[in-house]
Order: C-alpha cells, then sequence, then structure tokens
C-alpha cells in the first residue's frame, strides 16, 4: 500500500500522546529515587527498587507489539493500547505518591510501568503504520518534540509548587505536599493527552482483510496462543535483520547510561552538590527539586533541538548525528564529576538533551527502514529488549558495584553512565543505514 504524504498537524495530532506518556516517565525518572530515600532506602538499594522499570518493558513490549500487529476494531490496531495503558497509568500516578512505605512504592512502580508500557509500544509502531518512508524520521523527531515538552513540565513541576508556595501540612506524610500534587496533575495530563490522539487520528485497516482475519482466528487455547507467541518473538529474534542487531548494541550502551543518571542524578545533586546530611533535611528536599529542575532543562533543549534535528541527520547523515548527540551526552554527564555549584549543573545538562532528542528518534528512525512491515509491531518490542536488559542488568548489579567499588558515591554512578554513552557513540559509527548512499 503506497502511504500518503500527512501534513504537519496530522503528525502532531498522532504524535501529542506522547506528551501524556512522558508525564508518566518524567515523573518517575525525576521522582522514584528521592521518594525511595524518603522511604528510607540506601544508596545500594536503589537500583533493585528500579528493577520493575526494565523487567516490565521485557514482557510487556513484545507482548503487546505482536497483539497490536494483530487487532483491528472500532479503534483501530494500535489506539485501544494507547487508551487501555492511559486509563491504568493514570490510576498508579495517583496512587504513587500515598505510599506509605517501600513496598507500597516499589508495587506501584510495576504497575506504572507495565501501563506506561502498554501505552508506549504501540505508538512506535503507529509512525511506521501511518507514514511513508520519507516522513518517517520526522514523525519520530515529532515524538521527540513531544517527549520534550512533557518532560520539561513534569520533571519541573515539585520544584514549580514549591516556588508557587505550595507548603507542606503537618502531618502530611514521608512525601512532600508537591510531590503528590505533580503525580495527580501528571495523571490527568496523561489520560488527556493520549485521549486526544485517540480522537483525533485515523489507522489504515489492513491490506488483506480476510488474510488478517484468518491470522487472527489461528491459535487455539490461551495457553497454545500464549506459546505461539513466545515461538513468533524467538523466531523474530533469530531472523532480525543486520541493521537492528548493529543498532542492538548502540542501545545496550545508551541505556546503561540513561539508567545511571536517573537513579543517581537528583539524589547526587542533593547529596554531593548541596550537601545534605539526610533525606530529612531541607537541602534534600531542595537538592532533589533542583534536580527534577535540571532533568526538565535537558527535556527543554531536547524539544527545541527536536525541530532542527530532521535537517542535522538529513545533512550529515542519521548514523553521524546520533553518534555526536550521544558524545554531547556523555560530555554532560562526566562533567558532573567536576561541578560544585548547581546553576552549572544546567550546562551539563544541555549536552543530556542534546543526546536525548536524539536517542528517542534516530535508533527507530534507522530501524524502521530495516524491518518487514507486517512486523513492525514485533520487532519494535524485541527492540526494546536492548533498552531493558542493560537496565536489568545494572538493577541486579549495580547495588554491589556502588557499595564495593564506587564508595557509595552517587556522582561516581553518574559518572559512569558518561563513560557508557562514549561506548555508544563509538558503536553507532558501525550502524548500516538503509536510507544512505552506498550502504551495503
Amino acid at each position: 500500500m503506497q502511504k500518503p504524504p500527512l501534513t504537519f498537524w496530522q503528525i502532531w495530532n498522532m504524535s501529542f500522546g506522547f506528551l501524556g506518556i512522558q508525564f508518566g516517565w518524567g515523573l518517575q525518572m525525576a521522582n522514584m529515587s528521592p521518594i525511595y530515600e524518603y522511604l528510607g532506602a540506601k544508596p545500594d538499594e536503589l537500583p533493585i527498587l528500579w528493577l520493575a522499570a526494565p523487567l516490565t518493558g521485557l514482557i510487556v513490549q513484545p507482548i503487546i507489539g505482536h497483539m497490536s500487529d494483530r487487532t483491528w476494531g472500532r479503534l483501530g490496531r494500535r489506539r485501544p493500547y494507547f487508551l487501555t495503558g492511559a486509563i491504568l497509568s493514570s490510576a498508579a500516578l495517583v496512587l504513587m505518591p500515598n505510599s506509605s512505605a517501600l513496598w507500597m512504592a516499589a508495587g506501584l512502580l510495576w504497575v506504572l510501568d507495565a501501563s506506561i508500557n502498554v501505552s508506549m509500544e504501540p505508538f512506535r509502531a503507529y509512525v511506521a503504520d501511518l507514514l511513508p518512508e520519507e516522513q518517517r524520521t520526522r514523525g519520530f523527531a515529532m515524538q521527540s518534540v513531544f517527549i520534550g515538552l512533557g518532560a520539561v513540565v513534569a520533571s519541573a513541576l515539585p520544584w514549580l509548587m514549591t516556588w508557587l508556595g505550595v507548603e507542606d501540612s503537618p502531618g502530611g506524610g514521608a512525601i512532600p505536599r508537591t510531590v503528590r500534587l505533580s503525580f495527580y496533575i501528571g495523571a490527568a495530563a496523561f489520560l488527556g493527552a493520549v485521549l486526544w490522539t485517540v480522537l483525533s487520528s485515523r489507522e489504515y485497516p489492513p491490506e488483506d482483510m480476510e488474510a488478517f482475519r484468518r491470522l487472527k482466528a489461528e491459535g487455539g487455547s490461551g495457553l497454545e496462543r500464549l506459546l505461539a507467541l513466545l515461538r513468533e518473538i524467538l523466531r523474530g529474534i533469530a531472523e532480525m535483520p543486520r541493521t537492528m542487531r548493529q543498532l542492538a548494541a548502540v542501545q545496550f550502551f545508551t541505556w546503561l547510561g540513561l539508567f545511571c543518571m536517573w537513579l543517581f542524578f537528583g539524589v547526587a545533586v542533593a547529596r554531593d552538590v548541596l550537601g545534605a546530611p539526610d533525606e530529612k533535611s531541607p537541602l534534600f528536599k531542595e537538592g532533589t527539586e533542583w534536580g527534577g529542575l535540571c532533568f526538565a532543562f535537558y527535556s527543554l533543549v531536547c524539544f527545541g533541538f527536536s525541530f532542527v534535528l530532521p535537517w542535522i541527520a538529513r545533512a550529515w547523515g542519521r548514523k553521524r548525528t546520533h553518534c555526536l548527540c550521544l558524545l554531547c551526552g556523555a560530555a554532560g554527564l562526566l562533567s558532573v564529576a567536576v561541578i560544585g555549584e548547581k546553576h552549572l549543573l544546567l550546562l551539563s545538562m544541555a549536552g543530556v538533551g542534546i543526546a536525548w532528542a536524539s536517542i528517542v528518534s534516530m535508533p527507530y528512525a534507522i530501524l524502521s527502514g530495516s524491518i518487514p512491515p507486517a512486523r513492525t509491531g514485533l520487532y519494535m518490542g524485541i527492540f526494546n529488549f536492548f533498552i531493558v536488559i542493560p537496565e536489568i542488568c545494572a538493577s541486579l548489579g549495580l547495588g554491589w558495584v556502588m557499595e564495593h567499588v564506587l564508595g557509595q558515591s552517587r556522582v561516581a554512578g553518574v559518572v559512569a553512565g558518561g563513560g557508557s554513552l562514549v561506548v555508544a557513540a563509538l558503536l553507532t559509527l558501525r550502524v548500516r543505514d538503509a536510507a544512505e548512499k552506498g550502504a551495503t
């Protein structure tokens, strides 16, 4: 099927739901480590408490991708999953800041992450479904715009609440009121943005509806369908295109570096830059809010840089553009080791913002041209393995490293993330991009 090019506003509408999804991710990334420390967690316990994020992605995304490839109904193929995930995520966001114990917060993180993944994975396939090859870089870049914008607001919300004069009520609980209100706002934004995309966009039906119905009817019992799904995932992994295998290594080191940043940056600002002695100190709250503001700043840079990223990629090539962007992010994280004044951290986060704009668009744009259209959802889900596997490795092993190698230094954890981004940048240069002239 020859897909007609879409207008700017059509691409805008189909991508707008990512604004809401990023509210969920942004609030989580900026606030979960502080929430855990408010509830009594130690630095070496943080990685294992974050295990929910990558593990749910590993399980949920390929399953949802496979299911959405085989779905068609009144809401289309991908949109039912957008909506279901948004409803569940919004409920988890409301409950999370009311956690009274570590086990409760960790359990809700499992629910939140699983639900966000239900919404997010089909959005990647949605671009490949609706846009012709020549518009896909623009489509993924538009998603980057909304990812950046959503994360700016979500990450800065607790700081903004304090700036507006919101104060904790007596006996208000371990988690500050500013954080609780931010999560409530995020829940409303998540559901509203996804509803916008669901109601304002359409999808193309399968080209051969009869063949699609036969495929959907295949299977048997629930167990047989699950086994068939597992076989399909294993077959997809075995048959991964060369470009996807090369991108897998890039993704591994990219997301290992990012995970280190999300784990330790906010609490590093509080403890090592502002010098908070413990989580009960006012400096700890100030530092974690400033860390969230730094995350907002890198997201703001991502938002602005996303507008020019397609033109840079067109001029330099997608893989060279991605390499340079990753090096900017690496420089930003490595510089945290020598910064002792909180305002200078914004310069570090500018580099991270440039990298983030590319991370959430360039690999997917390169990948989309190398996978078969009928298996787009499945392969986008499998591609997520190379995001979550390094995060699982970090969750299981980084606690030991923090205790025995890094001396519980949160700053050292951030710097280790910068080193990982350098490796990812170098690996990008060996990726084959089918859209480039002379690619072999």
